[in-house]
């Protein structure tokens, strides 16, 4: 791709680009949301017409005007939101859109068909039953179904969209060697992540792009993490998080022997006006289960919990509102907005009692309150009646947490705030974090990125197995504890236990 320029209008949204990938290496784009990486891959893939520019694949020039030339060409694609058919099976959503085998009598070859499916999935080295219903798998499974929709398409070129957001450890692991299965086969691997140590443990190259214009490219050894993200986003790793000093006041929050069945079993631990307490481990030890189990969602089987000194009993997301506590969840564009909806009506929508009167809707200051948050934490772009589904992954995060902000909240549960955001928008998230507990707001920050865990918290609780394996203050803390408690050892962070 040469001098590439993509105009929407008079609006340039990308210019004079230039990105190539060679046959079996990873090639990182990096860049904040709105930096053009969506907009480049789009016109590699043939969803967008290039204004300007040159793209040519195995020395020939070409011009996609659609995804199938794309694929036809040897581009594919794995996005972020699965695009699979859900009531169909593994083997029918790999042929759908490509020209299935037929009997030498007519009709459809499906034996033929599950053959191929076979294949393709024993070259990749995955355990997959070609004729389940897709409905029935994991997300890690569907996107194993990707990238073998691709491959059965003889794609020499994959583009990966933040293939990790929603996957597991062990299922990013398995991603992982597919990749490196794929670099063997002399696939061209364009990997688009805002993880940074994912980024410096797979890639061969990495280009950076910022405000539609490139800046950098090279050998990953050429980068470090301070000089990458100060070429994203113009400023060192060191100033993107914001915590200034603490002023903790009174108990606000205490679970004493708190269990939910075989989720997690007798966590006890207060929180503490002003205070941000970070919560780690790995995923599935339980932690996000202890947020969802104090606002409601899920049933405390024993313990009890305090609020202000009172005990309370928590049944529904009700009954935590009341308290004045919120929860932003771990997926937000499933439990936390509704995205055909506008932007003001999903920031309105968990405060409409508050908003009603003799069963109307106060338009007028539904409107002014979506203004207020909107400009507050400049969610761009926002046009409060433009549906949420449009805006950037960081903006759509800024939405929910606005949507928790206009209950007023006094305790507020954040599950992975700043996962899959970009790193301008992760610091946005932590500004607003350091204001609330200056405001003197009580944090749970539920995170599974250690740095961003050691760099916000007051305090630090690690999770291992759905027990409580060690807490550290600020000045205990480092990765090393943190991860040997997230191991299950528990001799190195008991003592205040």
């Amino acid at each position: 791709m040469k001098n590439i320029t993509k105009c929407f209008g008079s609006i340039t949204a990308i210019e004079n680009i230039d990105f190539d990938i060679y046959a079996g290496e990873v090639h990182a784009l990096m860049g904040e949301n709105g930096a053009g990486k969506s907009t480049l891959m789009k016109i590699l893939y043939g969803y967008y017409s290039r204004t300007s520019g040159e793209v040519t694949v195995s020395g020939r020039e070409v011009h996609f005007n659609s995804t199938h030339d794309a694929e036809a060409a040897g581009i594919g694609m794995v996005p972020q939101e699965i695009d699979l058919f859900p009531e169909l099976t593994v083997t029918e959503n790999l042929f759908v859109g490509r020209k299935r085998p037929r009997k030498r009598w007519g009709g459809f070859d499906f034996k033929k068909m599950q053959e191929e499916a076979e294949d393709v999935f024993h070259k990749l080295d995955v355990d997959i039953d070609v004729n389940a219903q897709v409905k029935h798998l994991s997300v890690a499974g569907c996107q194993m179904i990707e990238i073998a929709r691709a491959l059965i398409r003889q794609a020499r070129v994959i583009i990966f969209d933040e293939p990790t957001a929603s996957l597991t450890d062990k299922e990013t692991e398995r991603l992982f060697k597919v990749i490196g299965e794929l670099k063997e086969k002399e696939v061209g691997i364009v990997y688009i992540s805002h993880r940074l140590e994912e980024i410096f443990r797979i890639s061969d190259r990495i280009t950076v792009l910022r405000d539609g214009k490139w800046v950098s490219s090279d050998e990953i050894s050429a980068f470090d993490q301070d000089r990458l993200v100060k070429l994203m986003v113009g400023r060192p790793l060191s100033q993107l998080f914001v915590r200034g000093g603490s002023n903790i006041g009174k108990t606000v929050l205490c679970v004493e022997g708190i269990s939910s069945g075989d989720k997690f079993k007798n966590v006890s631990f207060e929180l503490h006006a002003g205070e941000v307490v970070g919560m780690a481990g790995l995923i599935g030890a339980g932690r996000s289960e202890i947020g969802q189990a104090l606002f409601g969602i899920l049933p405390l089987t024993s313990g009890r919990v305090k609020i202000h000194g009172e005990s309370y009993e928590i049944r529904s997301p009700e009954d935590a509102m009341r308290k004045k506590i919120v929860y932003l969840p771990e997926e937000r564009r499933s439990q936390g907005l509704i995205l055909p909806m506008s932007i003001g009506d999903n920031i309105s929508l968990a405060s409409l009692s508050t908003l009603t009167k003799w069963g109307f809707i106060d338009y007028k200051r539904e409107r002014k309150i979506s203004e207020k948050y909107i400009h507050t934490l400049s969610i761009r772009g926002a046009a409060i009646e433009k549906p949420v589904s449009q805006l950037s992954g960081g903006n759509q995060q800024k939405v929910v947490v606005s949507k928790i902000m206009v209950r007023e909240p006094d305790i507020l549960i954040l599950d992975e705030p700043t996962r899959g955001i970009d790193i301008g928008a992760k610091s946005e998230i932590y500004k607003l974090i350091d204001e609330l507990a200056k405001a003197g707001k009580a944090i749970l920050l539920i995170s599974s990125e250690l740095p961003e865990v050691l760099s916000m918290s007051d305090r630090i609780l690690v999770m291992h197995e759905g027990q409580l394996t060690g807490e550290f203050t600020k000045e205990e803390a480092t990765q090393e504890k943190i991860g040997l408690a997230a191991s299950g050892v528990t001799d190195v962070g008991m003592e205040r236990l």
